[in-house]
């Protein structure tokens, strides 16, 4: 079996970490050349847990806009009412009776089921895009001229 460089590097240096809040990066969601094992991963995890995931929180309405001035409201209110009811008996029991099912709440972050994901990604991507094979990714596009908003 043949290993190549990313991968024993990989392997010696450990695990990522990441700092704060589960995020992704600004250059999200290019797939330099030497990443593609770890992209695929986290689109996969994207597109499964995370997404899953902030349907729920939709559903309770847990979720936060985008926007400053707009109020959310949940999209279900059964899924609402029982998101408010595990909030209280976890408030009660102190947090020592669990649920047996995970229900969303207020301060969940949906990115948080790909954050080791997003670590290594990060990590990969912050190594390959300065590689010259990789430079075009980074640059900003350029629009035509004759394709530009004309100021009056």
């Amino acid at each position: 079996m043949v290993l190549g460089i990313n991968t024993l590097r990989d392997a010696f240096s450990g695990k990522p970490d990441l700092d704060g809040p589960s995020r992704l990066p600004d250059y999200f969601p290019i797939e330099p050349r030497g990443c593609e094992k770890h992209a695929q991963k986290l689109f996969t995890c994207l597109a499964d847990g995370a997404t899953a995931k902030a349907r729920e929180m939709e559903k309770a309405g847990l979720h936060k806009s985008y926007y400053p001035n707009v109020v959310t409201t949940p999209g279900d209110e059964n899924a609402a009412k029982a998101a408010r009811d595990a909030a209280e008996e976890v408030k009660r029991t102190g947090g020592r009776d669990l649920l047996k099912e995970k229900l969303p709440t207020v301060d969940d972050n949906p990115l948080d089921e790909c954050r080791s994901f997003i670590a290594y990604y990060k990590r990969c991507c912050d190594r390959e895009l300065r590689k010259s094979k990789n430079w075009i990714l980074t640059e900003p596009y350029r629009v035509q001229e004759e394709y530009r908003y004309k100021k009056n």
